[in-house]
């Protein structure tokens, strides 16, 4: 068994976090041992490092209820966790696409400054209207 600072330890997951997942019930609420304290067993750590890692890639709680959910039913088809890992997939390119955009147009004005005053700053100007920027991002 593991105290909730010991699954912490070997999670890489807060204390605060891991209540607050007890909250949203992906984790089920623990034995307390007599001193009330909360007591995991080993299956609570490999949900707490399934959702660790979940959330490293970026999926939402709603995502990884339903992901838990379907691990709990071993002999269904697999085709809504690739669908959903698949929306996280398509998630993750927009957000490389719009960060892309963002890396070229500041560049685009970190470069194109030649000024020596702030006064005359590009960059400034640049971010006080968005008409000089060289394209949406």
């Amino acid at each position: 068994m593991y105290s909730i600072g010991d699954l912490s330890r070997r999670t890489g997951v807060k204390v605060p976090t891991i209540r607050y997942y007890e909250q949203m019930g992906l984790l089920e609420a623990p034995e307390r041992s007599e001193g009330n304290q909360r007591r995991f067993g080993r299956p609570e750590l490999e949900r707490l490092a399934f959702i660790r890692h979940a959330r490293d890639l970026g999926l939402t709680i709603d995502s990884i209820r339903q992901l838990i959910d379907l691990s709990g039913h071993p002999d269904r088809p697999c085709g809504d966790a690739d669908r959903i890992a698949k929306e996280q997939l398509a998630s993750v390119r927009e957000r490389i696409a719009r960060l892309r955009k963002l890396e070229a147009e500041l560049e685009r004005i970190a470069t194109c400054c030649a000024a020596e005053t702030v006064g005359d700053c590009y960059v400034i100007r640049a971010l006080s209207d968005h008409a000089l920027c060289d394209g949406d991002h």
